[in-house]
């Protein structure tokens, strides 16, 4: 299992809806995180920058993360999700969310 964590930061002015989207996620784009290996899956908010944290039980998370990407309906949340957001200036080419490092890790 891997565990990923990422950032990216959200205006004060969209968090209502933001958090209304969150709160009834389409079933679709639900099931193909489940069917890509994604579990555990969480999106905390402080201020104005939105932590999110998964665990990734597969074997080829280069693969699934594509799969989550070319799935139309994963596009289509996506559209709607984004305008919401702001992405770190500092974060690597390719990246919408940051991935943040992990440092320490107890079970």
């Amino acid at each position: 299992m891997k565990r990923l964590a990422s950032v990216i930061g959200m205006p004060a002015e969209n968090r209502e809806e933001y958090e209304r989207l969150h709160a009834e996620v389409w079933p679709a784009v639900l099931e193909r995180l489940t069917a890509s290996n994604i579990r555990n899956y969480s999106i905390y908010r402080h201020g104005e920058v939105l932590f999110a944290y998964m665990e990734y039980v597969g074997d080829d998370l280069e693969a699934d993360m594509a799969a989550i990407a070319a799935d139309p309906e994963t596009q289509r949340w996506w559209s709607v999700c984004e305008p919401l957001q702001r992405p770190f200036a500092e974060r690597a080419e390719g990246e919408w969310w940051m991935e943040i490092p992990e440092i320490f890790h107890l079970d």
